[in-house]
């Protein structure tokens, strides 16, 4: 049954939708911020202290504690694996549910198609800090869900829309990987299956990302089309060619979640796909 909720990093993009996910669910949420007060984050939390998130878990009292928080830098090892542990241990003194939000890039894309049961291989230093938070997490707390996503987006704030604006604007210098893979989901279809997940009891890792699997440039012309922008000005490259420590092709199977959650993971090609045209305008025949 719902009872209160703390969600860390609140103030975020995903934060704040998983807080207003909970409260139309029934949840009491109480939503934590580092640096900007926001109206779905009022208490200030700096998972880098552990002594500041136990007096804060201590204090609150919640029911469930909703790990969404990651540091500003995706180098910041400090946030995004001694703050998950942190957490985790805060939580589990207490006896409290933990759902930790984690990511495909633990993975490095060499086997292209990932389940639960996938032992992370990353490649690159903020993969490597996702991978240690996941293995805190279920040493300190067994009995916590650990949600594996991918791109977040879908409403026009997500970081692979705002960068697909400012490539066609010009405002920004690079470009949309063709062979870099993933899943991406919506920001509200994740958040709704979070907030499911802090009431069903599942243990253990889970995969909740879209049902699409499609590249960053792909993705690109996705949110172009929608958007109305000029597909030609996004400019396309190869990741490989960069020769920087990335992911390629990771494909997150999704077949546990569709059996576990009520919510449905759209694709990106329907959740990108341009709006109908107002009634009255197909067909119509215009009077002279």
């Amino acid at each position: 049954m719902p009872g209160r909720m703390l969600v860390t990093g609140a103030s975020g993009y995903l934060g704040s939708r998983v807080v207003r996910h909970a409260a139309a669910a029934g949840w009491s949420p109480v939503g934590t911020y580092l640096a900007t007060p926001a109206d779905t984050a009022d208490e200030r939390l700096d998972i880098r202290d552990p002594d500041g998130v136990s007096r804060l878990l201590r204090r609150v009292r919640p029911d469930v504690v909703l790990h969404a928080a990651a540091g500003r830098d995706r180098n910041d090892w400090r946030s995004n694996a001694d703050g998950a542990a942190h957490v985790a241990v805060a939580a589990a003194a207490l006896g409290v549910r933990l759902v930790h939000v984690s990511t495909d890039a633990v993975f490095s894309g060499r086997d292209v198609h990932y389940d639960e049961t996938a032992l992370p291989d990353p490649v690159n230093p903020y993969g490597a800090a996702k991978a240690a938070a996941e293995t805190a997490v279920r040493a300190v707390a067994p009995d916590a869900a650990v949600v594996r996503t991918s791109l977040i987006m879908g409403d026009g704030h997500g970081g692979a829309e705002l960068l697909t604006h400012r490539l066609a604007a010009g405002q920004w210098r690079g470009a949309l990987f063709t062979d870099e893979i993933r899943t991406p989901v919506h920001v509200d279809d994740l958040a709704e299956a979070l907030v499911e997940l802090a009431d069903n009891g599942h243990r253990g890792v889970l995969n909740v990302a879209g049902a699409d699997a499609v590249s960053r440039y792909e993705l690109g012309l996705l949110v172009a089309r929608r958007d109305g922008l000029d597909p030609t000005t996004l400019p396309a490259a190869r990741s490989a060619d960069t020769g920087l420590p990335r992911p390629l092709d990771v494909r997150l199977r999704l077949d546990r979640a569709a059996a576990l959650l009520r919510v449905r993971l759209r694709g990106a090609r329907e959740f990108l796909a341009p709006p109908p045209p107002p009634p009255g305008r197909i067909g119509t025949a215009v009077r002279r």
